[in-house]
């Protein structure tokens, strides 16, 4: 293969992937109230997360789902997602087709965040890369108020 070819072959194997680690804009979907549970809604692998309501912000991340709690991580990278959070704590999220309102709570005791793990790590197959929840950006997704 000569270097000409490299961009398309870059091209078809993002085509294929559904998780492609780049930013997009406001997301489109069937605007529904949070379930009371949370479990098999996010039982996707991947998900789209916005931020930044003022100028939305959206990437996939993996999600895990705990009856009532769900929940999104980003470790100990304090990416712009994490970023738009702090300022204002209003995401939408889209699980396929379906877009639910909510607000990011950041996990302080590391008594969810174990419990978080676990259930990460049995969904995954393997554990958050940093499990200090004073070091980790830990974010349990709730109904807006």
């Amino acid at each position: 293969m000569n270097c000409r070819t490299c961009p398309a072959v870059i091209l078809l194997f993002l085509a294929g992937c559904s998780y492609v680690p780049f930013s997009g804009g406001k997301l489109e979907g069937n605007l529904v109230a949070a379930p009371a549970d949370w479990t098999e809604t996010a039982s996707t692998e991947i998900i789209e997360l916005e931020t930044n309501p003022a100028d939305p912000y959206s990437v996939k991340l993996w999600i895990v789902g705990l009856g009532s709690s769900l929940y999104v991580h980003a470790g100990a990278n304090r990416a712009a997602w994490v970023e738009h959070i702090d300022v204002d704590s209003h995401v939408r999220l889209l699980i396929d087709d379906t877009l639910f309102e909510l607000r990011a709570v950041r996990v302080e005791t590391q008594d969810e965040f174990n419990t978080f793990s676990d259930a990460y790590e049995s969904k995954y197959g393997n554990r958050p890369r940093n499990e200090n929840v004073a070091e980790a950006y830990l974010f349990r997704l709730e109904t807006r108020t």
